[in-house]
């Protein structure tokens, strides 16, 4: 905007020829500013609200960010009650839940923000006691982002026979040192193309022993992602013990072990393919199983326009006379380009594996249970004299893939960091 002038200390000069009269000395002591026409001045009201507005939001930036409050809760109601809890907690609040036995739970988290953790060394108990309920789950997930920690989840039944510990149905669940016993589902989830399902250090076993009640021990439908890092998987009965449609499965360092007299169908059921990753899992069929398959890979048909199944250092373990399946690809349901990428397993026991799977096989090893440490006492490692020791290959770099494990399974639950290998074994366990 072209200035009509200057102000110098209040004096109003025309032009520049008129302030190049000034003497040097007069300028530096005086302040001259172009002068604006009227209709574009500020108004002194105006320039002081813009003063205050930045003060104001100075200070925003400078506030501490709003705390999360704590609540504390216990089965007897003492010092709060858990619904009442649940019911006026904050996003971001933490609901500190003291040990002991919550019988009847039934808790709706929908759109919410919130961590529910067990305090104490025994995980609180969360108990359906087995009786049939209107309801899918003693805590059900709808939308948000929620976090459940060191709890445990039993006797969920409902009137549909599909009673969950937990079940999502939309948002973000993270799942950390839980544990599932005696649930027709231990985990379920809704379709949801979004949600996502994180898993760590928790277990599941004990599944009801209903003739045809098909309980999968995790029961995961079409949502984004599923990943599940050092759990245990076992005793399961005619269902699976993972059964995931995810658009993404990533299951690592896991017991996923039905143990000798365990009673599951498939350990890993995979029916609508997708994006899998397996690597560093020890997967183990007992000898009442209900199948031969042990991980099934696309056996309803594809439900996603990507596909793509890796398995690396994974430790297959069939218990039974019977030959087993350690794998079954069910190509002529997938399309032709879905890929199957497979290095350094160790299959244990009777079975096929690369025969009859199309594909990218690389560095598996076959052994008996004798070639194995202690498998009595699930010493699944191969001992430092093992022919199989170093044997594998480099799984950094196989199929434009790195799919070298990070760590490895230890009991109970949990995973301990693998040091920097040199070398590679086949089957999960690299020490």
């Amino acid at each position: 905007m072209q200035a009509v002038g200057y102000i110098c200390s209040g004096a109003f000069v025309t032009s520049e020829e008129q302030l190049a009269t000034l003497q040097f000395p007069t300028i530096a002591k005086m302040k001259c500013q172009p002068a604006l026409p009227p209709a574009h001045r500020r108004p002194p009201a105006f320039s002081s609200l813009l003063a205050v507005l930045g003060v104001l939001l100075s200070l925003l930036f400078l506030l501490p960010p709003a705390r999360a409050d704590t609540w504390v809760v216990g089965p007897d109601g003492q010092p709060n009650d858990l619904a009442a809890a649940v019911a006026k907690a904050q996003d971001g609040d933490v609901i500190d839940v003291l040990p002991g036995v919550y019988k009847g739970v039934h808790l709706v988290l929908e759109g919410r923000r919130l961590t529910l953790r067990g305090s104490g060394e025994k995980a609180p108990v969360f108990d359906g006691g087995g009786t049939m309920v209107p309801y899918p789950a003693l805590v059900l997930v709808r939308g948000g982002d929620v976090v459940l920690e060191n709890l445990e989840f039993r006797g969920a039944r409902s009137e549909q026979s599909a009673g969950a510990g937990v079940r999502l149905e939309g948002g973000r669940l993270t799942l950390r040192n839980c544990h599932f016993r005696d649930n027709e589902h231990g985990v379920s989830t809704n379709n949801d193309a979004q949600a996502e399902l994180l898993i760590e250090a928790s277990s599941f076993g004990m599944a009801p022993r209903v003739e045809g009640g098909l309980y999968h021990l995790l029961n995961v439908g079409r949502i984004a992602r599923l990943t599940v890092t050092g759990s245990r998987f076992q005793q399961g009965f005619e269902g699976h013990l993972v059964r995931s449609r995810a658009r993404e499965t990533t299951l690592r360092h896991n017991m996923i072990h039905d143990g000798p007299g365990g009673g599951a169908s498939y350990e890993i059921d995979l029916p609508n393919g997708g994006l899998v990753t397996l690597v560093g899992n020890v997967i183990g069929q007992g000898r009442n199983s209900q199948n031969p398959v042990m991980v099934a890979y696309g056996a309803e048909g594809m439900s996603w326009d990507r596909n793509r199944l890796v398995l690396a250092h994974n430790t297959f373990l069939n218990y039974g006379w019977i030959p087993a399946w350690f794998l079954r690809v069910f190509d002529e349901r997938l399309p032709a380009d879905t890929e199957v990428i497979a290095v350094n397993n160790l299959t244990v026991g009777m079975g096929l594996f690369s025969l009859i799977n199309g594909g990218l096989f690389e560095g598996n090893g076959i052994a008996t249970f004798g070639m194995l440490r202690d498998a009595e006492t699930y010493g699944f490692e191969l001992p430092p004299s093992s022919y199989w020791r170093g044997k594998g290959v480099d799984p950094r770099s196989v199929g434009g893939l790195d799919m070298s494990p990070q760590a490895e399974f230890r009991w109970p639950v949990g995973t301990e960091k693998l040091p920097k290998l040199g070398r590679w074994s086949p089957g999960a366990y690299q020490r």
